[in-house]
């Protein structure tokens, strides 16, 4: 007779064996990539610039300003580095697209539409240059920063972004070539009178405000000579044919 083989011992179930099992935690949908909600991102983004910009009104935009304005918030280095991905560079501009907001916040409150041209831009570089006051010579070394050769394509995105945010909320809804020679020209009239602004130490900044008068005027002369100009070859149908656009030939 053969000997059976022996019947294999069941282990006995572990205490937690029937316990249901837990769903694995997913991370939130407004988090950041190291778990941080994106609501509390732009809270320390913000007690970071607030802390930069007092240094950098003294030492400049630079790495040691941005790390000691983190280390204050509470910002360790993998932290800013995420935050601000190229440094001072993205902190400068976090500083110019904060300021486009504000300003946008502001002059939605203020019916431009309404009023002329020339009071609708006066009122949106005003504003902006009231939000920098706070901060004048942080964003005197800003601006320097920005000004350099290794900066200049970024510097004039942000210029850019400025003065579109000044015609939009002006009510521009140019979609033609006037959409571009608008900003180029607004472009030109804000520089200069932030230079202007930089320079003006007078309490009430009165220089500043008749120097911007006298360049929206330079504008609105510029434009009342196209209008005329345009007006006066119209009397010239040779001249229109020449000069309109040629279809292209196959």
């Amino acid at each position: 007779m053969t000997d059976k083989p022996a019947a294999r011992k069941r282990k006995a179930p572990s205490a937690d064996a029937d316990a249901p099992k837990k769903k694995s935690e997913k991370p939130r949908a407004d988090a950041s990539a190291d778990g941080q909600p994106e609501e509390s991102d732009a809270a320390l983004k913000d007690a970071i610039l607030k802390a930069a910009l007092k240094d950098a009104a003294f030492d400049g935009f630079t790495d040691s300003v941005l790390a000691k304005a983190g280390k204050g918030a509470g910002a360790d280095k993998s932290i800013l580095e995420r935050l601000f991905p190229e440094g001072v560079l993205s902190l400068v501009e976090y500083f110019s697209t904060s300021v486009d907001a504000a300003m946008e916040e502001k002059l939605a409150a203020v019916n431009l539409p309404k009023l002329k041209i020339r009071e609708r831009i006066k009122i949106a570089v005003l504003t902006r240059l009231a939000l920098l006051a706070p901060n004048k010579e942080a964003a005197r070394r800003a601006a320097a920063l920005m000004t350099l050769p290794m900066h200049a394509g970024r510097g004039a995105k942000m210029m850019y972004r400025t003065v579109d945010a000044m015609w939009r909320a002006a009510g521009d809804t140019s979609t033609d070539f006037n959409f571009y020679t608008k900003r180029g020209i607004l472009a030109g009239v804000y520089g200069s009178v932030l230079v202007r602004w930089f320079n003006d130490t007078g309490e009430d900044e009165k220089s500043t405000e008749a120097f911007l008068d006298a360049r929206i005027e330079n504008v609105m002369q510029f434009e009342k000579f196209k209008a005329k100009a345009k007006e006066a070859f119209s009397n010239f149908p040779a001249f229109t044919a020449w000069a309109a656009p040629k279809s292209k030939t196959k």
